[in-house]
């Protein structure tokens, strides 16, 4: 039962998000297929992008990302794979993908 006393938190629940030093933003923030086949977009947020661009186009260990991100191997991680599955999902059925930067929230 409800307490008049108690306030319960609405939203996120635990730890706000650590901050991600990102190396550089992007100058794109939209892909759109051609021919389009679904209008719904896939969102990738900003520091999956860059967890994305460290690991697979510099080819840094996901130790060395976690380092220069400022978060852990285990985040690295969870963003890669995060990200390749939005990235996969997008490619095989047409949809545009998004990038949201922590402004455009």
């Amino acid at each position: 039962m409800w307490r008049q006393g108690r306030r319960r938190r609405r939203g996120r629940r635990g730890r706000f998000p650590k901050p991600v030093n990102l190396g550089m933003t992007p100058p794109i923030t939209d892909f759109i297929p051609n021919p389009l086949r679904s209008s719904a977009s896939i969102f990738i947020d900003i520091a999956e992008l860059e967890a994305f661009r460290l690991v697979d186009l510099e080819g840094l260990s996901q130790e060395e990302a976690g380092k220069k991100m400022g978060i852990s191997r285990g985040t690295v991680w969870r963003l890669v794979q995060s990200v390749r599955r939005k990235t996969a999902q997008a490619l095989t059925e047409g949809k545009p993908l998004q990038i949201i930067s922590e402004t455009r929230k």
